[in-house]
């Protein structure tokens, strides 16, 4: 009897296990048929600029890249008034460059001003007009503990203290890439597609989901989604235990509500390595990861990075 309840319980387990990875291939599934959409356009010199991206909406990514540059010195981009340094990819002729339209980005159209300095001495210049369209976002109310929602004065020097450090962190910019390939998912679970989400909590609007949400079961791994460097693994109010990684042009990914950190501030990580462990610390209803992305700032959609290509 004893053997058998064991068994039984196993079983159990695997298969909330199978249940799990069944959601996580489906969630990214479906976020791997986002087509990816390509705009081209070739510089008297021959240049050939290729502009992808999932939409020209708030809170996507824009991948920009030179091609059959060889002759190319160096370029930069301009976009609402933010300077962005294209980076020579490893082995190849291709420079690359990652620019953010921020969660709050009004609809309309906006000059990208690309400067190219070529080895001769010689400089070209390219403006594209981006055309950025409104999206829609949903509302949703969420019931948390009280001192998440209005803190004691005791914490208010704390939240003021973590601000600073967190808006330190995300003006670094790191003038190369530091990812290997494709972005991936950091944890398997029910990925929620909330990002821009306009939030309640306790009956009153508090600013919008800067990330989207994977939910898991408390003590689930969590992987780095790309290579980069760790800038902060540290306990915050709000966000509870959290990783923040530079990947470098800009991109810093976060991961917030950990139970446990296992990597330190200043090491050097590969892609897929274990980060820490799902919790319910800081502002949350329950375990699950809230991944985030910024990008020279700006809050963008980690699920817009999925389709991009990088070598």
């Amino acid at each position: 009897m004893k053997f058998y309840a064991i068994r039984n319980i196993r079983n159990i387990y695997a298969m909330r296990k199978a249940i799990l990875i069944l959601a996580f291939l489906i969630s990214t599934a479906n976020i791997s048929a986002s087509t990816v959409q390509l705009k081209q356009t070739e510089t008297v010199t021959g240049l050939t600029v290729e502009l992808y991206y999932r939409a020209l909406q708030p809170g996507e990514v824009i991948q920009v890249l030179l091609k059959e540059s060889s002759s190319v010195r160096e370029a930069t981009a301009r976009f609402l008034g933010k300077k962005y340094t294209f980076f020579k990819m490893k082995n190849s002729t291709e420079y690359l460059a990652l620019i953010g339209l921020d969660l709050g980005v009004s609809p309309g159209a906006y000059p990208l001003n690309i400067s190219i300095l070529y080895s001769d001495n010689s400089h070209e210049s390219l403006a594209q007009i981006i055309n950025v369209v409104s999206k829609e976002f949903p509302v949703k109310k969420l019931w948390v503990e009280e001192k998440f929602v209005t803190p004691p004065k005791e914490v208010q020097e704390r939240i003021q203290r973590e601000s600073k450090i967190l808006q330190t962190i995300y003006d670094i910019y790191t003038p190369m890439w530091l990812g290997e390939g494709p972005f991936i998912v950091p944890s398997e679970g029910k990925i929620m597609s909330n990002f821009g989400e306009q939030r309640f909590f306790n009956n009153k609007p508090r600013s919008s989901h800067g990330g989207v949400d994977i939910s898991t079961p408390s003590g689930s791994p969590v992987k780095a989604s790309n290579s980069g460097r760790v800038l902060l693994a540290a306990d915050l109010y709000f966000a509870g235990k959290t990783v923040i990684i530079d990947h470098g042009l800009g991109v810093h990914t976060m991961y917030c509500h950990f139970s446990k950190i296992l990597v330190k501030r200043g090491e050097f990580l590969k892609k897929g390595k274990i980060i820490g462990e799902i919790g319910a610390t800081g502002r949350v209803t329950g375990p699950h990861l809230h991944w985030g992305v910024k990008l020279y700032g700006s809050r963008v959609d980690p699920l817009s990075l999925l389709n991009l290509k990088f070598k």
